[in-house]
């Protein structure tokens, strides 16, 4: 359905389209936000498919791709975090996002990366095995601080030889595929071996690594369901917010959780924002053979083509028994739990943003404020951010940074103007959303750069203002700095309207600085590798090859960059000297 600019309104489908169009003309009591959406339609553009599976996939791949105002949408469009272990002949146990290597196993997924790392450190604790990038792994002469707290073995330097750290893989493997009870069996036998044999000192290392893994099970095990993948999926809506919670279960292990609040679910009930979150989130991606649903769904169609998908039998199931029902309730107690957290984050935001209007005497339904600021070192590596406020909360999604080059070094109102430039050329054409309040990190020079450019664009209308730091830079004491020679307004240090100003400004601050520390780092490095006399392309790749990229060369002792062929001793020290 189009409206009449030719934007995409809403994607849907049906096994009788001429009944699911027609029901939205006929009707006379539609849902105000569906009357809303009839109201603007100006054109309907219908595609037949084959089976209803492509009809899913093909609404699926249209609802991403085009975001259309009245559908539910869940946005996550990155991927899942898992467990990695590598395919060398010591394997590393490392965190991996991305696209698998089929030389390396996977464990999971896990729902965010705070749930790998705790693993990962589980793992390190019972297991021992090393978490070292290889630049590191094959120049090592001693053990690390790892082997000195027990969480590595020390493979680097021959400490474990390679039967008895392919022994700890095994079993780590054997953990993570939640076999956690072959485990424990074979390190008590192993524990008791030692002890009759009277190696105690033995037998005190696997004592404690069968205290730690009795630990784990107890944390994180869901009793009698071991072995067990399942993901279970409840919707809770309250007071106009829908939230969709996750939440996974690996091997019979819990691995956490993770809430959604999807876009457009305005009078939304949980069967229409459940239905879409199942197939926003699993098509495409990796499944588990089981999922547990808080709602009845026509769910024949969307499971078919799982099972297609994943090469198996997927199962969805609204009518879990025993256990599997606790795991529903304690979803769907999460969900409501995070309704509660984001209606009262969204209240704390609401009065902010109505304090801040009154303070300024900016038009109320003010909601975007996009806010600039400039990072750089003596004019090195010059990188501009602009973050966005909308809704009630900061967009990450939207942030944009700008690497600025051709200006003279340290021009902060040269890199201000091609930054604003650059933004808002595109959105004065149409390209992006236009924001109803500009902050600009800065004082009167910046905002007076600011003006000029949205004048330039033809968005002189749009409020601007700049954020200048107060005496001595302390927090409270900024100085709010308004175009055409408006008086400065300093607001109270505990104004909560104030708060929210330096929330965005802090924001902005932090989103460029990260990124011309980057960007500075990564000029450094290079350039400095490129500068050093006696070190030619043939050179600088065997290097990068031998270290696995510039970190591992400028971590490198003289003596190891020295093994490599065709560095002497004298142009190691070149080098070293040349990096640090």
């Amino acid at each position: 359905m189009f409206n009449a600019g030719g934007e995409v309104i809403y994607v849907g489908k049906a096994r009788d389209l001429k009944k699911r169009v027609s029901s939205y003309f006929q009707k006379t009591t539609l849902a105000p936000r569906t009357g809303l959406m009839v109201s603007q339609i100006a054109q309907i553009e219908t595609t037949v498919t084959r089976t209803e599976g492509e009809a899913l996939l093909l609404e699926n791949n249209l609802i991403k791709a085009l975001a259309p105002r009245y559908n539910v949408l869940f946005r996550d469009d990155k991927s899942y975090p898992y467990i990695m272990l590598s395919g060398h002949n010591f394997p590393r146990l490392g965190y991996f996002r991305g696209t698998p290597d089929k030389k390396n196993r996977y464990f999971g997924p896990f729902p965010n990366a705070g749930a790998v790392r705790e693993s990962m450190q589980l793992l390190q604790k019972v297991f021992r095995l090393r978490t070292c990038e290889d630049s590191v792994f094959n120049n090592r002469t001693r053990p690390c601080l790892l082997y000195q707290i027990k969480r590595c073995t020390a493979p680097c330097v021959g400490l474990i030889g390679g039967e008895g750290y392919h022994q700890d893989v095994m079993e780590a493997e054997l953990f993570l595929e939640g076999k956690e009870q072959q485990v424990l069996e074979r390190l008590e036998a192993a524990m008791q071996a030692a002890a009759e044999a009277q190696r105690y000192e033995v037998a005190a290392v696997l004592r404690d690594q069968v205290m730690a893994l009795r630990t784990i099970q107890e944390k994180q095990f869901v009793s009698g369901e071991s072995g067990l993948d399942a993901d279970v999926v409840a919707c809770a809506a309250t007071e106009g917010v829908v939230c969709v919670n996750l939440v996974m279960i690996r091997g019979g292990r819990h691995l956490g959780d993770k809430s959604f609040f999807p876009k457009n679910a305005d009078e939304c009930d949980a069967v229409t924002a459940l239905d879409a979150f199942l197939a926003q989130h699993y098509i495409g991606r990796s499944v588990p053979p089981l999922i547990i649903v808080s709602e009845k769904l026509d769910d024949a169609m969307l499971a078919a083509l799982l099972t297609e998908q994943a090469k198996r039998k997927v199962q969805i199931s609204a009518t879990p028994i025993g256990e599997r029902r606790v795991w529903l309730r304690m979803a769907l107690e999460n969900a409501r739990i995070a309704i509660t957290q984001r209606l009262s984050q969204q209240s704390t935001q609401e009065a902010r943003l109505q304090a801040l209007i009154q303070a300024l005497d900016i038009p109320e339904g003010t909601k975007r404020i996009e806010c600039f600021d400039i990072s750089h070192t003596m004019g090195e590596a010059t990188v501009a951010s602009c973050v966005v406020y909308d809704n009630y909360a900061m967009q990450n999604g939207e942030y944009r940074r700008y690497n600025i080059s051709g200006i003279t070094p340290g021009d902060d109102y040269a890199a201000m103007r091609d930054a604003l430039t650059r933004r808002y050329r595109k959105i004065a054409a149409g390209e992006g959303c236009m924001p109803d309040l500009i902050l600009i990190d800065g004082g009167k020079g910046q905002l007076g750069v600011a003006e000029e450019v949205m004048a330039e664009v033809g968005l002189s209308d749009v409020r601007l203002i700049g954020v200048a730091k107060g005496a001595e830079r302390k927090v409270g004491l900024e100085q709010l700095i308004f175009p055409d020679g408006e008086k400065a307004l300093q607001l109270p240090a505990d104004h909560i309207g104030l708060h929210l100003i330096q929330q965005i400004r802090d924001e902005a601050h932090r989103f460029a600085i990260t990124g011309h520390r980057a960007r500075r780092g990564k000029a450094r490095l290079h350039s400095s590798l490129e500068d050093i006399g006696g070190v030619g392309a043939k050179r600088r790749q065997k290097l990068l090859a031998r270290f696995g990229g510039l970190k591992g060369v400028q971590a490198a002792s003289v003596d190891e960059l020295a093994q490599v062929e065709g560095i002497s001793q004298m142009l190691a020290e070149k080098i070293y000297q040349g990096l640090h």
